[in-house]
């Protein structure tokens, strides 16, 4: 996994919500409740931009139509059927990276079990 340093952020705790590209992907990067949160910035029910939305019970909402997905896990609400990527956070001296890892790591990381 490669970890890239979001230009420009130092979090202070303070809530945000802001979109940027990291590695050519459009990230959405969320400051909630004294963490940071990186996900996928289009909404997969219709393509629109997350990083217009809002965080309402630990869950980016949609700005258009209010579909809504947990930030832990990209997971949409129930009965939606559908999720957005996430990707793994680390902060250092308040400075933000996230990981972005390749196709292969990812594929072997969902058949990799720790006892």
């Amino acid at each position: 996994m490669q970890w890239y340093k979001v230009p420009d952020l130092n979090f202070t705790g303070q809530p945000f919500i802001r979109k940027e590209k990291i590695a050519g992907k459009q990230i959405c990067l969320v400051g909630y409740e004294g963490e940071v949160f990186a996900m996928g910035s289009r909404c997969p029910h219709a393509g629109e931009d997350l990083s217009g939305g809002w965080c309402k019970d630990g869950k980016l909402v949609c700005p258009v139509h209010r579909y809504s997905y947990q930030l832990t896990t990209g997971r949409g609400s129930p009965g939606q059927n559908d999720y957005v990527e996430t990707y793994p956070v680390k902060l250092k001296r308040n400075e933000v990276y996230v990981g972005i890892g390749s196709f292969w790591e990812k594929l072997k990381a969902m058949f990799t079990f720790e006892e």
